[in-house]
């Protein structure tokens, strides 16, 4: 039997993450913890029966443990409660579905005391990537990528090690937005932005992938995971979501995974590797599909990707804060407080203010994020 915690279990990624221990039936979900969203834990408490449930907001925490009462599921709260979930003996494999940098101090200390991390939550990576990679490899543990097209280059990987990586080909299907220039853009509202083709998705992730601020992260993200320069991944437009990444080798020779647009498969994988479960679900009909349309991306009208790439050429705490002022732009224009355009524009306006630390310790790195808030909302007040 397999043994589980899932941080961010109300999530999208969370919810998919427990679609798959019920289609499989030899997984001990160990432990969940969300944010505020008490009902739906109260359910995934009744269904799973786990040790440890962690919420975020102590007043909702106290009244799931009313409301639990009755059950063995243990209640904590706060950051306290997630370090404690993470550091607990009774299982494997730590999901990291959370949203933001709150995933940082948690996917610490579960590599600490030695747990496997299957990594949805990448702004972990992006922020201390240099302080995650090193722990991984001190302490021999396993760091398994479940976003779909870090874990299409970790399947290119399988069986290829020693073989120089020469570029890694990241897959974008381009957003709602995709062939719109800025000015078309202009009277974007919430609800047009998250409207993705494609994938269904958090609330966060669907307006960065509008933004292309996702593709962003997720070049950054690859470029810690796979230990190669910002240079050597490349961006590529595949609008139907076919082709979730592929990799180029020094021969030539380019590795591909296809699919249909799923996030239970890279879940799955992730959870069981190296192992392949047979899965229900859709499959690739290349009858139907008929082609495969490839663009460049377009970095003059979606700005966000451009940041993203600066941010990660020159490093150090500069991610950091690419990142928080993305989130908290993100979580402004979600509440109707700034228009569309304004989200890169506040990004480019935090990274422009800040002064780079060459490598930041954790406390820098939550010391710059705490930063770059209070820096947007002064503007944001002016």
């Amino acid at each position: 039997m397999k043994r589980i915690a899932i941080l961010g279990s109300t999530g999208s990624i969370g919810t998919q993450t427990l679609e798959v221990v019920r289609a499989n039936g030899d997984i001990e979900v160990f432990a969940i913890a969300a944010g505020s969203r008490i009902d739906a834990l109260e359910a995934q408490i009744r269904e799973f029966s786990p040790k440890l449930c962690g919420v975020w907001d102590e007043k909702k925490a106290a009244e799931l443990r009313l409301r639990t009462a009755d059950t063995n599921t243990r209640v904590v709260s706060g950051m306290g409660g997630l370090l404690e979930i993470a550091s607990e003996d009774g299982y494997e494999i730590l999901v990291t579905a959370v949203v933001g940098m709150i995933g940082i101090r948690p996917t610490l200390a579960a590599i600490e005391t030695g747990k496997d991390i299957a990594l949805a939550n990448k702004e972990t990576l992006v922020t201390a990537g240099h302080l995650i990679m090193p722990l991984i490899k001190e302490r021999g543990v396993r760091l398994l990528p479940v976003d779909s097209e870090h874990s299409a280059i970790f399947q290119c990987l399988n069986g290829e090690h020693g073989n120089k990586i020469e570029k890694i080909l990241l897959t974008a299907s381009g957003g709602p937005f995709r062939g719109r220039t800025r000015e078309g853009m202009e009277h974007v509202t919430v609800e047009d932005a998250l409207c993705h083709p494609n994938w269904a998705m958090g609330k966060k992730i669907t307006i960065d992938s509008s933004t292309m601020v996702n593709k962003g992260l997720e070049v950054m993200e690859a470029h810690w995971l796979f230990d190669v320069a910002i240079d050597d991944v490349q961006v590529v437009i595949q609008p139907k979501s076919v082709i979730h990444s592929m990799v180029q080798f020094a021969d030539g020779a380019v590795m591909a995974q296809l699919g249909t647009p799923d996030m239970k498969l890279p879940i799955q994988y992730a959870l069981y590797y190296p192992e392949r479960r047979p899965m229900a679900g859709g499959r690739l009909d290349f009858w139907t599909l008929g082609q495969i349309v490839f663009e460049k991306p377009d970095y003059e009208n979606f700005k966000g990707l451009s940041l993203a790439r600066e941010a990660g050429k020159r490093g150090g705490s500069l991610p950091v804060v690419f990142n928080a002022a993305n989130e908290r732009a993100v979580l402004k224009f979600l509440n109707r407080e700034i228009p569309y355009l304004a989200i890169c524009d506040i990004i480019e306006a935090a990274m422009g203010h800040h002064k780079i630390i060459p490598h930041p310790s954790l406390d820098e790195i939550l010391a710059a994020e705490a930063e770059t808030y209070a820096f947007i909302d002064r503007v944001l007040e002016s």
